[in-house]
């Protein structure tokens, strides 16, 4: 095992810890750092967020924190924490054009439970899905590991039939990506290409930081190239340009295309691709599961450790 590995099964550990909760949770610089990543535990939190955001020109997505649910009560109480943002949201005149959306996860609207679990996770999404298309914006299925890929898929097609405004998350890492991106590169599909989070085996996605990065950018070819709407979630600033680059190449206009980065990181640099006309989107967790979201975070990539604990001692 060597030092990154034996990082992150640290992390991973330690996220599961109520003791060092307790103490990030009752240490003053600790729930300074916690509280620039994420907003709060609460509705409002969100909200506030979404809000202090929209006024600098930047988009939104809103995640309620958690994922592989087991109960099918507390996947209808996440259910119910979507219908409850998206209702706020759209009270303060947020969700109009889908400045304002939701992104979720289908693992945490029942989609591990036994039996019925894809049933279940789809009847949640397409009650959300509603909402959403009353109050004006959209819908984004996030990705989980490569063993959840065909049932999201297939939940979007579904999903899709009645609701054309679902976008789909693909992870560069995976090989099949690119593959995935040509089917969906279409006319009204929205895509938001990351690199991918989860410990993947090499039998189905690229070990090499090197290899995620070329895969990214053919991926980002194909969707620039299609007739969709690509989303480019990346913090790193030579994909960014070269995004830039390709929908120049592609003859893009601003609003056809946006980037996304995470709430906290780099909200300089956020700030500054709104300010020259390109739309910029920032992901939102908020919930009581904060703790094991920045954890996990970090145990997916032990060089996020240095990246949050920089957010500490700057804002850019």
């Amino acid at each position: 095992m060597d030092a990154s590995d034996l990082l992150r099964n640290s992390l991973l550990q330690l996220s599961k810890s109520d003791l060092v909760r307790d103490v990030i949770e009752k240490a003053p610089v600790s729930r300074s750092v916690v509280h620039r990543f994420v907003p709060g535990a609460s509705t409002d939190d969100a909200v506030s967020a979404a809000a202090a955001l929209e006024a600098t020109g930047r988009r939104t997505t809103v995640d309620y924190l958690g994922e592989d649910t087991l109960d099918a009560g507390q996947a209808a109480h996440t259910k119910d924490a979507y219908v409850s943002i998206l209702t706020a949201l759209r009270e303060q005149g947020l969700t109009e054009g889908g400045r304002a959306e939701v992104s979720l996860k289908l693992s945490a609207l029942g989609q591990a439970l036994p039996g019925d679990g894809n049933k279940i996770a789809l009847e949640h999404a397409r009650e959300i899905c509603t909402l959403a298309q009353e109050a004006g914006t959209t819908v984004t299925l996030d990705m989980e590991d490569h063993t959840t890929t065909d049932r999201t898929l297939d939940a979007l097609r579904e999903l899709r039939a009645d609701f054309p405004f679902v976008g789909a998350v693909l992870q560069a890492y995976l090989y099949r990506t690119e593959a995935d991106c040509r089917d969906l590169a279409v006319a009204g599909s929205r895509v938001r290409l990351c690199k991918g989070a989860y410990k993947e085996p090499e039998s189905v996605a690229f070990q090499a930081g090197a290899d995620v990065d070329k895969s990214y950018v053919r991926c980002l070819k194909v969707l620039m190239q299609g007739g969709g709407y690509p989303m480019v979630a990346s913090h790193d600033p030579r994909l960014v340009e070269i995004a830039g680059a390709l929908a120049a190449q592609c003859g893009r206009a601003p609003g056809s295309y946006e980037y996304q980065m995470l709430y906290g990181i780099r909200p300089e640099e956020q700030k500054r691709i709104a300010d020259r006309g390109d739309r910029m989107r920032v992901y939102i967790p908020y919930g009581e599961e904060w703790y094991g979201y920045l954890m996990r975070r970090m145990a997916e990539k032990p060089a996020n450790v240095a990246f949050f604990l920089r957010g500490v001692a700057t804002k850019g």
